[in-house]
Order: structure tokens, then C-alpha cells, then sequence
């Protein structure tokens, strides 16, 4: 139950529909009662029984008292046709005002449900976008995004439509019975038996349905995840023949997920035909019991008060029957419920300290200080001791796995240095606002990231007031303006799903120019030319020759000639810095460096 309040917790606030819900609920289930009441009265005149005077009610709870009482005098006074119009008005009456309240209420649960959707799904989102970039590097996407989206989805309609249950159909049940007590306590002591036998038959059905619903999240969730990577990686899998294989794989995912949630389906069904078997049963026993009263006068009912009595009881199985379902239907909201938490609760690793340092300027450089980084176990850099002078550029180069990346991902604390300290104007990053941090720096990746969205927006992504003459210039400097206005719409061209429109080249000069217009005073650049032809490479070189113009860079290298006219190379090996040094300098030492340039590790420009 902890786990369902917690989740009924993002209702808040729930007074707001609470009270009017509970108001239009309990107006809905009295005058739902009263039709069923009015049938006893209605019975009578239609078949013209022996009128015997009727006293007023001693008990003000005694509605069918009142019934009869007022029919009785109308039917004296007034004829039976005339009690028998009344008594027809007064049902209709009865059956608009249920079904009118009825509606108001569920309109209120409706924006219930809504309202606790949005709470839900945003807190999850927010969450999941302040936890640090190493996080998504563990996961599958595919995983988080089913816990966004169905799990929310579950959770938001299993705890609303069980609050709603758990108050309406009690309260239901209530009115019957009493209702029933009225009419005859006898009969009704020997029914309510069915009720706990009823709820003991369906527990037991549903007893494994909370841990095959958590089974059946995880296996949408792996689907999910399988269904992004092939839609992403279509390319690949047609160029290696493996789209037979990928939708066998799917195919597999998706018989498990189906087989799961046909056995639940069985379970959750299974408990409607039970209860309602239980009810038909316990009916049957009702009228041969009461009847037999009836038959020998035994019993004080009147016949058309008996007809009232079976037809209130076999109601009594609905709001019961509708409790029952709602435990099995609970169990799927808590197991989805419990995923959904679980990503709430997940802590960003990376967080501001109190009273953080607010960067407001980048005037000295930036300092390594015997950093070390581990993945687990794994040591990724080992004593890194280097100094980036303002204004400077800094070359990282070295064989693949040598740390490369890992060390410029540090700077904007997409990861955290698990041993020594990153300084900026002597301050450690770990003092400094993450936020103000991360507006002083300007990225371009080797993958070219971008969004569904116009162009112009891409560019100013990192700068969302910024005028289109300002962008503009920012994509003249990257090369990009000749080929923008060649697009259908120019500046707002859609660049379709991670700019899949446009070229590599034209996506990686989009990236250069949403780097530029942000104009920061620090870059981190992965150079991404090698996959491109030759014209593409030399506009995207020459757009990040101008990017880096009068700024702090540090730029993993794969051209010769960024490495040359670098101020400052550092040569990465197995985590460490094995050398470091102008080009002149590196190639004098012979190490390394020498080595990699003899075996054209770099292109040449």
C-alpha cells in the first residue's frame, strides 16, 4: 500500500476534485438506490394488491415506509391509474438525477485521471533529464522510454479508476444492503455470506498477478528498446542482410510480452464469471429460501416486496463483482507503479553543490590536477596533470580507447572525475553552478546531434531569442548559409528526424554554427570530417578553423593539420599522458607521436 500512496501522492492537489467527486458520488448512488427501491411501490399499483392502510413510519430511515405510505394515500385519494403515473414520474425523476450525477462524477475522476497523468509523467521526465549523461550509458533507452510513456500510462489509470472504485462501490454496496435490512434483515443476514466467499474465490485467482505484471513491463520495456534500435539502425541492418533476423528477434520479444498478457488477461477475467456464478448461486438460494416464507406466509413480505428484494439483491453482486476486478486491475498499476518510482527515485550522481560559485566570466584557463575516471573497476584515466591556458588550443590525439573523450566529457561535468580536480580561474568545477558552467561552453560532437525541428531553431538551440539576422551570420561563418537558402523553406526547412535531410557534411556545419552562435569562450571539439568527401571536409574544416578563432579549445584531433597549428598537443595513451608538446617537439622525441604520424594515423590536409 506504500507504493500506492506514494503514487496517489501526484494527485495533489486531491481536494480539488475530492470533494465535488464525493458530493456528485454520493447523490448518483442515493438516487441509483432509490430507483431500484421505488419498484416495491410500483409493483403494487400495477398489480392492484389488497390495499391495507399504511401507517406513517416511525423511523425516519424507513424509505420504503414512505413509499408505501405516500402511494397508499395517493392511490386512496386519487385512483391507481393516478398513483401509478406518480409513482412512473417519480422513477424517471429518480433515473435522470442518478445518471446525471453519475456523469458529473466521472467528468471529475476524468480530471482526476488527467491531472495525475501530467503530474506523473512530468516529475518522471524532469527526473530523468537531471540525472548525469553516464546514467543513459548503463540503460537501454528503450527501458525508460516505456516507463515514460505506458508505465506512466498504467499507473495514472489503475490508481485513479481503484480510488474510484474503492469509494463509489462501497458506498453502493452500503445503500443496498441497507436498503435490503429494511425490506427484511433476515433474508439479508443469510445473503451477505456470499460476499466474503466471493472476495476469498477471487483473491486466490489473482494472487500472481502482480509479479507476471512486472514481468510483462519489463519484457514491453525490452520491445521497446529493440523496436528504437532497429528503427535507428536501419541502415546497418539492411547493409549487413540482417532485417530477416531483426524481426525474428522483435517477433520473439513480442510472443513473450503477448503470452504474458494473455495469461494475465486470464486471470483478471476469470474473477468477473466467478463472482457472478457466486451471485446467481447465492440468488437462486435467496428465492428458494424466501420464497418458501412467501408460499406459507412465514414471512411478513408482500409479494411485490419480495420481487423489490431479489431484484436489489442481484445488484448487490455488481458493486462487489466491480471491487474484486479492482484488485487484479491494482496489481498491474503497482508493479507498473513500482518501475515509474524507481526512475523517480534514481538520484542525479552530479549535483551543484550549496551556494555554488556563479561563473560570470573566463579569464585564466583550466586546469587537470592529477584526475583520475573509472567505469566500475576499470581505470579510464590515470594522473592527468595538464593546463589549457585561455585562449589556447590544445590537441588531444592518441590510439582509440586512450581516454580521449572521457576527458573532454569532464569539463562539462557530463561525468565526474573520481580522483583529483578539474579547476576553471582556480575554482574546482565541483564550487562551480553547473549551469553557469555549461553557458560559458561550446560543443560539436563527431556525431552530428541534432533535433526534428527547423533549421533555425537547430542552430539556436542554445540561444532561443536569438534574432535570424544573428543566426544567419552564425551560419555564414560555418559554411552553411549557401546551402540553407537552396532548401525548400530556407531558414525553416524541417530538418526531419536527427537532421536525416540533410548531408553529413551540411549536419556537422549546422552543429558549427548552433556552437558559434552560442559564442562561448571555451570548445570541445571531436573533429568528424573523416566519414565526409572531399568538399564537405574542407567547408567543415574551414568553419571550425573560424570557430576556434580567439578561443580556449581542446579539440580531439584527426587532421594533421589542426594538430599543427595546435598551441599545445597531448598525446593519450592506455589513460595516461605519455607525451605532450608542440608538433616540432613530439616529432624531435621520436615516441609515440612520431610513431603515429610514420603510420598515418591522422589525414593529412
Amino acid at each position: 500500500m506504500h507504493t500506492y500512496f506514494r503514487l496517489l501522492s501526484f494527485a495533489k492537489p486531491i481536494e480539488k476534485y475530492a470533494i465535488p467527486y464525493v458530493l456528485m458520488t454520493l447523490l448518483a448512488v442515493i438516487f441509483n438506490t432509490l430507483n431500484l427501491a421505488l419498484l416495491a411501490p410500483l409493483l403494487t399499483t400495477l398489480f392492484k394488491e389488497e390495499q391495507v392502510a399504511v401507517a406513517y413510519p416511525d423511523s425516519a430511515f424507513d424509505i420504503l415506509g414512505f413509499f408505501n405510505y405516500y402511494t397508499y394515500h395517493i392511490h386512496e385519494e386519487f385512483g391507481g391509474f393516478k398513483a401509478l403515473q406518480v409513482v412512473c414520474l417519480v422513477i424517471v425523476l429518480s433515473v435522470i438525477f442518478s445518471n446525471l450525477f453519475r456523469y458529473f462524477s466521472q467528468r471529475v475522476m476524468e480530471n482526476l485521471r488527467i491531472h495525475t497523468l501530467l503530474n506523473l509523467r512530468r516529475r518522471v521526465f524532469d527526473n530523468v533529464m537531471d540525472l548525469q549523461v553516464e546514467y543513459f550509458n548503463s540503460q537501454r533507452k528503450g527501458n525508460i522510454i516505456s516507463k515514460i510513456s505506458s508505465d506512466v500510462q498504467v499507473v495514472q489509470y489503475s490508481v485513479t479508476s481503484t480510488l474510484q472504485v474503492a469509494f463509489k462501490e462501497p458506498l453502493q454496496l452500503i445503500a443496498y444492503l441497507f436498503i435490503l435490512f429494511a425490506i427484511s434483515a433476515k433474508l439479508t443476514f443469510f445473503a451477505v455470506l456470499v460476499i466474503p466467499i466471493s472476495g476469498f474465490a477471487i483473491s486466490k485467482i489473482v494472487k500472481r498477478l502482480k509479479a507476471q505484471a512486472t514481468e510483462a513491463q519489463e519484457r514491453y520495456g525490452m520491445m521497446i528498446s529493440l523496436l528504437d534500435e532497429a528503427l535507428s539502425g536501419i541502415k546497418i541492418i539492411k547493409a549487413f542482410n540482417a532485417t530477416e533476423r531483426i524481426k525474428d528477434k522483435f517477433h520473439d520479444e513480442n510472443v513473450e510480452y503477448s503470452n504474458l498478457g494473455r495469461k494475465m488477461a486470464y486471470r483478471q477475467q476469470l474473477a468477473s464469471p466467478v463472482s457472478e456464478t457466486l451471485g446467481v448461486m447465492m440468488v437462486a438460494l435467496i428465492v428458494l429460501y424466501g420464497g418458501s416464507l412467501v408460499m406459507t406466509n412465514e414471512s411478513a413480505l408482500s409479494a411485490a416486496e419480495f420481487i423489490t428484494y431479489i431484484a436489489i439483491f442481484s445488484q448487490v453482486m455488481r458493486p462487489a463483482k466491480a471491487l474484486t476486478e479492482s484488485f487484479s486491475t491494482i496489481h498491474a498499476g503497482i508493479a507498473a507503479g513500482e518501475r515509474v518510482l524507481q526512475l523517480i527515485d534514481e538520484k542525479p550522481a552530479i549535483t551543484d553543490v550549496e551556494n555554488a560559485q556563479i561563473l560570470e566570466g573566463f579569464q585564466e584557463g583550466i586546469q587537470f590536477k592529477e584526475v583520475g575516471f573509472h567505469y566500475g573497476d576499470k581505470a579510464i584515466l590515470k594522473n592527468i596533470n595538464l593546463r589549457v591556458p585561455k585562449g589556447k588550443t590544445v590537441a588531444l590525439v592518441g590510439p582509440s580507447g586512450g581516454g580521449k573523450s572521457t576527458l573532454i566529457d569532464l569539463i562539462p561535468r557530463f561525468l565526474e572525475a573520481t580522483e583529483g580536480s578539474i579547476l576553471i580561474d582556480g575554482v574546482p568545477l565541483s564550487k562551480i553552478n553547473t549551469f553557469s558552467l555549461r553557458s560559458h561552453i561550446g560543443i560539436v560532437n563527431q556525431e552530428s546531434i541534432l533535433f526534428n525541428d527547423s533549421i533555425r531553431n537547430n542552430i539556436a538551440f542554445g540561444n532561443p531569442d536569438a534574432s535570424l539576422e544573428s543566426i544567419m551570420d552564425a551560419a555564414k561563418i560555418a559554411n552553411a548559409h549557401n546551402f540553407i537558402i537552396k532548401t525548400p523553406k530556407g531558414y525553416d526547412t524541417n530538418m526531419g528526424d536527427r537532421g536525416v535531410k540533410l548531408s553529413g557534411g551540411q549536419k556537422q556545419r549546422i552543429c558549427i554554427a548552433r556552437a558559434v552562435l552560442k559564442n562561448p569562450s571555451i570548445l570541445l571539439l571531436d573533429e568528424a570530417t573523416s566519414a565526409l568527401d572531399t568538399a564537405s571536409e574542407k567547408l567543415v574544416q574551414d568553419a571550425l578553423y573560424k570557430l576556434m578563432q580567439n578561443r580556449t579549445t581542446l579539440v580531439i584531433a584527426h587532421r594533421l593539420s589542426t594538430i599543427q597549428n595546435a598551441d599545445w598537443i597531448v598525446v593519450l595513451d592506455e589513460g595516461r599522458i605519455v607525451e605532450e608538446g608542440t608538433h616540432a617537439e613530439l616529432l624531435f622525441k621520436e615516441g609515440l607521436y612520431a610513431r603515429l604520424i610514420d603510420m598515418q594515423q591522422f589525414t593529412v590536409s
